[in-house]
């Protein structure tokens, strides 16, 4: 007949389909494509897709719910040729619920498991696998989970897990974490610059400069238990796909001032001890630095805005780069996306002076940070007008 094997998969699934899409794809409201897509589907789960509709195709939010109740079975945490870890269920790569075996529904060959209740079963109890093999082995198990977040529910939800099972838990900022590097490549420095104007001996440049990033971290990451560092596993608390890691436990401060209910910049001097004393003075004058840095920075600006600064023609100077990052970082990005896009961006400043940060991040600046912020500058922008465009 001049078909495809395909075409023909797609056209038997659709007889899966209720009679309520069957009335949609007959009269030409639904796609063959989406309709086959529905039939993946079991009925139950297909009327409650309808039920959810209502009665005027909406073919956005069928497609919403298809990817809210399918899974890409390559970014899954267990491995999908197992068949012993929910034995009813087997191997998912033979499963008759994976969209491989039912035509290209999702693309080439791609495996997508379209049978929710089985993948989050198999998900959970790969979990319990992860919990046990630490246990087992002696393996400090830590969900990406910071401080900022530990109180959201779903969090909650891992944190209490995994105390139930006789774990400490460490959060993110518990510990200090050294992951394998991965060898930079030409290939992969492309990618990475394919939005610059790059030259061949620019992107060689880069290359090297990556390379002696790589052959740092790797020591790093070889030495790793000669300096202090045990073996860990990372795990993301939803989806449960993990990595291995090194770890170190960070040393808590046990300085006196913990056993106070009042915090040690509220309490007068006659009330603190020797060492608290030496605190207060030490902060006292870097407070005097910082009012002094600021009457320097306010003359500084004041000096500008009378010149024709605004108007030059030169290319930023690397340290006016410098000075609109550090401005970017602090005003615009929010503390999840500096946690996400920027988390070495800075580094620790808690015990540095303004000067001492900006000396630092200096000596580590590349264009690249500052293009970056630009761009998670434009990308937020976009958001909010598209946003903004839905509302009105």
């Amino acid at each position: 007949m001049g078909r495809t094997d395909n075409f023909i998969r797609q056209r038997l699934k659709l007889a899966g389909l209720i009679e309520g899409f069957k009335h949609f794809v007959r009269n030409g409201e639904m796609t063959i494509s989406l309709g086959v897509g529905v039939a993946l589907f079991a009925p139950e789960e297909q009327q409650m897709m309808l039920e959810t509709m209502g009665e005027d195709f909406n073919a956005h939010q069928i497609n919403r719910m298809i990817k809210d109740q399918t899974y890409d079975l390559e970014k899954a945490s267990f491995d999908v040729k197992d068949k012993k870890l929910v034995p009813k269920a087997g191997s998912c790569v033979e499963c008759p619920f994976n969209a491989a075996n039912q035509g290209n529904l999702f693309g080439e060959g791609k495996m997508v498991c379209t049978k929710s209740a089985c993948f989050e079963t198999k998900k959970s109890k790969s979990f319990l696998n992860l919990i046990e093999k630490s246990k087992k082995e002696n393996i400090i198990l830590i969900p990406e989970i910071r401080q900022y977040w530990a109180d959201d529910e779903n969090n909650q939800l891992i944190i209490s897990q995994l105390e139930k099972d006789g774990l400490k838990v460490y959060l993110l900022d518990d510990v200090e974490i050294i992951e394998e590097p991965i060898k930079p490549t030409i290939e992969a420095i492309k990618i990475e610059y394919q939005h610059y104007d790059y030259s061949e001996d620019e992107l060689k440049a880069e290359l090297k400069e990556a390379i002696e990033n790589y052959e740092k971290e790797l020591k790093n990451y070889n030495t790793a238990t000669d300096n202090g560092f045990v073996n860990g596993i990372v795990f993301h608390p939803e989806t449960y796909q993990n990595k291995k890691v090194f770890v170190k436990v960070i040393e808590k401060s046990k300085d006196k001032s913990s056993d106070y209910s009042v915090s040690l910049e509220s309490r007068k001097m006659e009330d603190c001890t020797p060492e608290e004393q030496i605190i207060k003075i030490n902060e006292r004058e870097i407070r005097k630095k910082h009012i002094e840095n600021n009457k320097q920075f306010e003359e500084v600006v004041q000096m500008i805005r009378e010149t024709e600064y605004i108007d030059t023609k030169k290319t930023l100077s690397t340290d006016e780069k410098v000075a609109f990052s550090i401005s970017l970082f602090e005003n615009n990005v929010d503390y999840m996306s500096q946690q996400k896009y920027f988390s070495g961006f800075l580094g620790d400043t808690s015990k540095m002076t303004k000067i001492e940060m900006v000396e630092k991040f200096k000596k580590k600046f590349k264009k690249e940070i500052f293009h970056k912020l630009i761009r998670y500058m434009l990308r937020s922008k976009f958001i909010l007008a598209k946003a903004t465009t839905l509302i009105t």
